[in-house]
């Protein structure tokens, strides 16, 4: 009798084993749900700069035209162990050089390599997914032009139970929304492409808000600060129109500091946002004015102290 029972608890196991990987299961974009379109290529060295791509997967100090070797390597040190970031260069070997648009739009919005494997949020496709169709379209393009490079990357190496791929598949039912940008109907249009612009491709939230234990954005927080991603000293400050944040700043003084690196206190950027608005300053005006709009639109939050969120 106690090994029937046994039999049962351990089917049962089994069985729930089965369905969560069945739900969890890797998603895919069909090229049939890809609308076709030429490619401006102008738009996707926009979203190229926006998407911060040369910032991750160039050359450590890289400059001018280096940036356009997408050859990763970067290491990546977190709370959850090491992300060695990949080669997405126009390499067949190491790249991405073979990869259709239907890969390129899944990777970016379902989080899923071409051979079926989950792709670890540090990749911010959580993100990206909010990103229309045609910007991805003119991103890939752009890519397409990019120079090759054969740099091979080692693999992540990741702490237990990070280092368990399959279960990334329960993290997404939890974080990601499987809708694309909406609009807020309150915000004029400038506000709304600076929502897009900043939670799309500029995947602001990504450093500028706390995680939860699991690595989720905490959405209570949003912009508010957080503790440095990689582990080490240091905060990321708060960006909302709160007193602790940059509710003193105009949107001209946001604008500006994207475009020249300078505060309104003629401070200059540092660590690693020098490099992000270094990128911010090759796009046209009205995108950095588009999301000054929408860091003023944002809900005012008070900085919490730095014991209290994990730092």
């Amino acid at each position: 009798m106690a090994k029937r029972s046994l039999s049962r608890l351990l089917g049962l196991f089994l069985l729930a084993v089965v369905a969560g990987l069945w739900f969890t299961r890797p998603q895919h974009i069909e090229a049939s749900a890809i609308p076709e379109r030429d490619p401006d290529l102008t738009n996707g060295e926009r979203m190229f700069w926006a998407g911060g791509c040369a910032s991750c997967h160039a050359a450590k100090d890289a400059k001018g035209d280096d940036k356009f070797v997408l050859q990763g390597g970067l290491e990546l040190k977190t709370p959850f162990g090491l992300f060695r970031v990949p080669n997405i260069s126009t390499s067949n070997a190491q790249g991405i050089g073979g990869w259709s648009t239907a890969d390129f739009i899944t990777a970016m919005v379902k989080g899923t390599s071409p051979d079926g494997r989950h792709y670890y949020p540090a990749f911010p496709y959580a993100s990206y997914e909010k990103m229309r169709y045609g910007d991805l379209i003119d991103l890939k393009a752009f890519l397409d032009t990019l120079p090759a490079s054969d740099n091979e990357v080692a693999g992540h190496d990741l702490d237990f139970p990070y280092s368990i791929r399959p279960g990334i598949g329960l993290w997404k039912l939890l974080y990601l929304s499987d809708r694309p940008f909406e609009a807020n109907p309150n915000w004029d249009e400038t506000t709304n492409r600076g929502a897009y612009l900043a939670t799309g491709p500029g995947h602001c939230a990504e450093c500028h808000t706390p995680r939860d234990i699991f690595g989720g954005l905490n959405a209570e927080r949003w912009m508010a600060g957080a503790p440095n991603p990689e582990g080490g000293r240091g905060r990321i400050p708060n960006i909302t129109p709160h007193a602790d944040g940059i509710g003193n700043w105009s949107a001209a003084d946001i604008a500006f500091f994207l475009e020249s690196g300078f505060t309104p206190e003629y401070d200059s950027v540092g660590g690693s946002m020098a490099s992000v608005q270094e990128n911010w300053a090759k796009l046209p005006g009205e995108y950095r004015e588009a999301v000054a709009a929408y860091l003023k639109a944002i809900q005012p939050i008070a900085s919490m102290k730095a014991e209290d969120d994990g730092s």
